[in-house]
C-alpha cells in the first residue's frame, strides 16, 4: 500500500486511450486492487527484479498493474469500482500537459507504457525495454523508442495525470433522470412485446411471418420541458460535445415555434413529411426530451437547432422548410464545433460551439493567402462562403477547385491556441481536418495533428481534392503525407499521401495518390472501404507510372516508414530489392500490366489499395 499511488499513475497512463478520464481513473484503480496478492494469486514471475537493487516486491506488483493495463479484460471493467451520480476526472493540468496528454493519446498501450516507465519510474530504456518484455508487451523495443521522443513533465508527478488526485462532478441529472424514465418505457414495450409474440395470433403457426405495423406517431414533446444547460456548462465539464451547447437564438422562448420543430421530429419519416436524414441517419423520433442548441430568425427565416443524445436536428420553418438529420454520436471539442444553421446558394451561416473564440474563413487551395476574420453574433456567423458539390459525385473538396474551411481557435479554457479545420460537406455537421507529416527516420513516427501549420495547409492545397469520400455525413478527413521520393534524373521531388474519410456511422474508406511536381491535382493511385490509413492499419503502399520532362517512362512505388522491400514485376522483368528510403523507381521503355507487393521490417507482406 505505500506505493499505491504510484502504481495507479502507472496503470492510468498505460490503459488504452479509448476511454474517458472517468473510466481510466477507475479501471487505473481497479488494475491495482486486483494486482494486490492473495492466496490464490499466481506468481508474478521468477527471476531478479529488472532494476538492480530494486525491491522485489515493488517489482512484482508493476509487473501484475502492467500486464493488466496492457491487456484489460471484459471482466476488469465488470469487476472495476462503481460510482454513481459523480464523475471523477483529473485535473486538467497546465498547456505542457494537455498537449501531452494528447500525444499520449496517439500511441499504443506499450508505448504508453514505456512512457509510464521512463517519465514516472525514471527508468532507463534499457530497463524500461526489460520491464515490458517480462510483462508481455509486444516489441518492447519499438514502444521504448515511441516514448523517447515525447517530452518529460517538467514537475515530477504532474496533477493531470494523478488518478488519486480527482475532482468530482455531478452527471447530468436531467439527462440521467430522461433516460431512466425513457428505460422505464422500453422495459414495459419489451414486456408487451414478449407477450405479444409468445401468444401470437389466431391460427398462425410456429414459422408465419407477421410483420409488426409501423407504431402511429406519438405527442410531440412539450416545448417547455426542452433541455436547456447554462451559458457556461462547457466551462465545468469533462464532456466537452453538443450536450455542453446552451440554447441561443432570439426566439428560444417562442413556444409556438418550438412546438412545431418537435411536431415535425414526432413525425420525422411519416408519408408527407418533409424530412431529409443524411446517410446513416434514422427518422425516427426522439427519445425522451430533446434538447435546444437554436431557436432563431436568420435571414428571414425561423431555424430551431435540437439535441438527442445522438443526432442534430434543424427545423427550417414555412412552406420551403422541413427537418434535416444527422448523427452527432460520439462528438467532441472538435466535431462538435459548428452547425450549419442556413444554407443559400454559395452561402452558409454557421451556429458556433460556445467554446469557440474566433473564427475565420480561408480557401482551401490558397495556402498561403491569410484567412478572412468571420463575424458572428451569440454563436451565429455571418454568410460564409459555402462549396459546391456540384461537379463532383464524391464531394465539395474532391472537385479540386478550392472549397471554403472554417479555421477556428478555442478558447483558452479548453487549450491555449488551440486552433483546427472546419469543412462544409454539404451537410449539417462540417467535417474536421487533420494532419500527419511524412515521416522522418530519425524520429518516432509522427502522429496526426491539426490541418492549421503551414506545411499542413501546403498538403491540402495540393492533395485535398484526392479524398475518397467528402460528402454530409463524414466525421473527419485525414490526410497523410507517407512517403517522399527524389525523382530520377533531377526532375524534383514527389510526395506520396494517404487520405482517409471516417464516417459518423463507423465507416470509412481511404486513397492514395501522389503529388508530382508541376502537376496541378493529386494523381489517385487507389482506394477502397476499410481502415487503411488508419491507427489499426498503418502501413500502405502504392505506385504509378511517370514520364520524366526528358520523356523517359518509370514506374514509382513508395512505402510507409515500415516498408522494407519493394518486389515489382512485368510481363519480362522483376524489380526486387530492399529501399532504405522507402521507394522505389525503376525505368521501363512502355507502360505494360505490373504487380507491386511491399515486404515490412517484421516481414509482413502487403500490396497497393485499388
Amino acid at each position: 500500500m505505500r506505493h499505491y499511488r504510484r502504481l495507479v499513475r502507472l496503470a492510468y497512463l498505460a490503459l488504452p486511450a479509448d476511454r474517458d478520464r472517468h473510466s481510466r481513473v477507475l479501471a487505473a484503480h481497479a488494475a491495482v486492487q486486483r494486482a494486490l496478492p492473495s492466496r490464490w494469486s499466481r506468481p508474478a514471475g521468477p527471476g531478479a527484479p529488472a532494476v538492480p537493487d530494486e525491491d522485489p516486491v515493488y517489482a512484482a506488483l508493476r509487473l501484475r498493474v502492467l500486464r493488466a493495463a496492457l491487456r484489460p479484460r471484459t471482466a476488469d471493467r465488470l469487476l472495476a469500482p462503481r460510482v454513481w451520480g459523480l464523475r471523477l476526472f483529473t485535473p486538467g493540468g497546465a498547456e505542457a500537459d494537455a498537449a501531452l496528454d494528447r500525444e499520449l493519446a496517439g500511441l499504443d498501450a506499450p508505448a504508453r507504457a514505456a512512457f509510464a516507465l521512463l517519465a514516472g519510474e525514471r527508468l532507463t530504456p534499457g530497463q524500461a525495454e526489460e520491464v515490458l518484455r517480462r510483462a508481455g508487451a509486444d516489441e518492447p523495443a519499438r514502444a521504448v523508442g515511441r516514448a523517447g521522443g515525447l517530452p518529460v513533465a517538467a514537475e515530477p508527478d504532474p496533477p493531470a495525470f494523478d488518478p488519486c488526485a480527482v475532482r468530482v462532478q455531478a452527471t447530468d441529472l436531467l439527462r440521467r433522470r430522461r433516460t431512466l424514465g425513457a428505460s422505464l418505457v422500453v422495459a414495459a414495450l419489451a414486456l408487451t412485446t414478449t407477450a405479444a409474440v409468445l401468444s401470437g395470433p389466431p391460427g398462425g403457426g410456429p414459422h408465419a411471418a407477421h410483420p409488426l405495423p409501423v407504431p402511429p406517431a406519438g405527442p410531440a414533446p412539450d416545448p417547455a420541458r426542452l433541455v436547456r444547460v447554462a451559458p457556461d456548462q462547457w466551462q465545468h465539464t469533462a464532456r466537452v460535445d453538443f450536450s455542453a451547447w446552451p440554447a441561443r437564438g432570439d426566439r428560444r422562448d417562442d413556444t409556438a415555434l418550438l412546438g412545431r420543430a418537435l411536431t415535425a421530429w414526432a413525425q420525422a419519416g411519416r408519408p408527407g413529411s418533409p424530412t431529409r436524414a443524411e446517410p446513416g441517419t434514422t427518422t425516427a423520433p426522439p427519445t425522451g426530451t430533446p434538447q435546444l442548441l437554436f431557436a432563431g430568425t436568420v435571414d428571414g427565416t425561423a431555424v430551431v437547432v435540437l439535441y438527442d443524445g445522438g443526432r442534430i436536428a434543424r427545423y427550417t420553418d414555412g412552406h420551403a422548410g422541413g427537418l434535416d438529420l444527422a448523427r452527432a454520436d460520439d462528438s467532441s471539442v472538435t466535431t462538435a464545433g459548428a452547425v450549419v444553421l442556413r444554407r443559400q446558394g454559395t452561402s452558409a451561416r454557421y451556429l458556433l460551439a460556445p467554446w469557440i473564440e474566433a473564427a475565420d474563413v480561408r480557401r482551401i487551395d490558397q495556402p498561403d493567402t491569410p484567412a478572412k476574420p468571420l463575424d458572428r453574433a451569440d454563436g451565429v456567423t455571418a454568410a460564409a462562403p459555402a462549396a459546391s458539390a456540384a461537379g463532383s459525385p464524391a464531394g465539395p473538396l474532391a472537385d479540386c477547385r478550392g472549397a471554403a474551411v472554417l479555421q477556428v481557435r478555442s478558447s483558452p479554457v479548453i487549450a491555449e491556441r488551440y486552433a483546427f479545420l472546419l469543412a462544409d460537406l454539404g451537410g449539417l455537421v462540417p467535417a474536421h481536418l487533420g494532419y500527419t507529416p511524412p515521416p522522418d527516420r530519425t524520429q518516432p513516427a509522427p502522429e496526426p495533428r491539426e490541418a492549421v501549420t503551414p506545411d499542413a495547409l501546403q498538403a491540402w492545397a495540393r492533395g485535398g481534392c484526392a479524398v475518397p469520400d467528402g460528402t454530409p455525413g463524414v466525421k473527419r478527413l485525414d490526410l497523410w503525407t507517407f512517403a517522399v521520393q527524389q525523382l530520377p534524373q533531377n526532375a524534383g521531388t514527389a510526395s506520396w499521401v494517404c487520405l482517409r474519410a471516417d464516417r459518423w456511422n463507423g465507416e470509412g474508406s481511404a486513397a492514395t495518390a501522389v503529388l508530382l511536381p508541376g502537376a496541378r491535382s493529386p494523381q489517385r493511385t487507389g482506394g477502397g472501404p476499410g481502415r487503411a490509413c488508419s491507427r489499426f492499419e498503418q502501413d500502405t503502399v502504392g505506385w504509378t507510372w511517370w514520364r520524366s520532362p526528358q520523356g523517359t517512362e518509370f514506374l514509382l512505388v513508395a512505402g510507409s516508414r515500415r516498408v522494407a522491400r519493394i518486389t515489382a514485376k512485368g510481363p519480362d522483368w522483376t524489380a526486387d530489392q530492399p529501399v532504405p528510403d522507402h521507394t522505389l523507381a525503376v525505368e521501363r521503355p512502355a507502360r505494360a500490366t505490373v504487380s507491386v507487393e511491399a515486404v515490412l521490417d517484421g516481414g509482413t507482406r502487403i500490396t497497393p489499395m485499388r
